[in-house]
């Protein structure tokens, strides 16, 4: 999700501690030892393991979330603005990251119905801190980065494990997780307002549509999901686009789909 703009008015009052303050949470941590005990139980117990597919998703979802905001956060407090450590952002903690409607209820209500990793959280920046329109875009850019990123190291996971786990619940969760990478990555690079893809080109369009922006950007995300939903001929355009970059990264959708069908249980 987009950066947003610092909600206080005026200009903060910097810090006079200088030091970067850059710590792992023990919440961030304590996710990184569930996903890997997760992943054990799919490996040493493959039969009731497929129940652990569910969880192991949601765990590494929410650990790519705090590395998309984490890398907002750290690209932002090196282009000027010293508030985003303030606010725990260096921190990789998911409370601070954390929106009741963007990060729980429409996430998990794209996952239940169709398998769309969505942006999910949000760091707010001082904008007006930001050293010229280039560190906004790159600021913006920071997030889908770490996204890309999460999405590579997934595809050399698949890479090398794919003769050893190709029949294990492992091997599919892997692959559904990477596929939600990437559909997330396909979103947040989109050019609308509230969107990360709007914040790498804002800084350099003309003032009138960088207000009309800011008017709408609190719906236009909302929007577009429900576009999603409702209008066929987005939901296609979209999906379309999805398995196209799945064929040129090698990415494999038989198995992600596989994972996708784990990953629904009640179905």
């Amino acid at each position: 999700m987009a950066p947003g703009p610092l909600r206080e008015s005026g200009q903060p009052q910097l810090d006079e501690d200088t030091s970067t303050n850059l710590t792992i949470s023990g919440s961030f941590l304590a996710l990184m030892a569930a996903l890997l005990s997760l992943a054990a139980i799919m490996v040493m117990l493959p039969e009731s393991g497929r129940l652990a597919v569910f969880p192991f998703v949601m765990v590494g979802w929410l650990i790519s979330l705090c590395l998309h905001e984490f890398g907002h956060a750290i690209v932002a407090y090196g282009s000027g603005d010293p508030s985003v450590r303030d606010k725990g952002y260096l921190t990789l903690d998911p409370l601070r990251y954390t929106n009741l409607q963007f990060s729980i209820l429409w996430p998990l209500v794209f996952l239940a119905i169709g398998g769309i990793g969505l942006p999910g959280g949000a760091v707010y920046v001082n904008m007006w801190m930001l050293r010229g329109p280039g560190r906004r875009a790159l600021v913006s850019a920071a997030g889908p980065l770490a996204t890309l990123l999460v999405l590579i190291l997934l595809l050399i996971v698949l890479r090398a494990a794919e003769d050893a786990l190709a029949a294990a619940p492992l091997y599919a969760a892997l692959a559904f997780l990477a596929f939600l990478q990437l559909t997330a990555l396909v979103f947040n690079l989109l050019p609308l307002p509230g969107i990360d893809g709007w914040g790498i080109v804002e800084p350099w369009l003309p003032g009138a549509l960088r207000e009309n922006g800011i008017r709408v950007a609190r719906f236009a995300p909302a929007l577009l999901l429900l576009s999603f939903l409702f209008i066929p001929a987005v939901n296609s355009m979209f999906w379309r686009l999805v398995f196209e970059l799945c064929w040129m990264i090698g990415l494999d959708v038989e198995g992600a789909l596989d994972g996708l069908q784990l990953f629904q249980f009640w179905r």
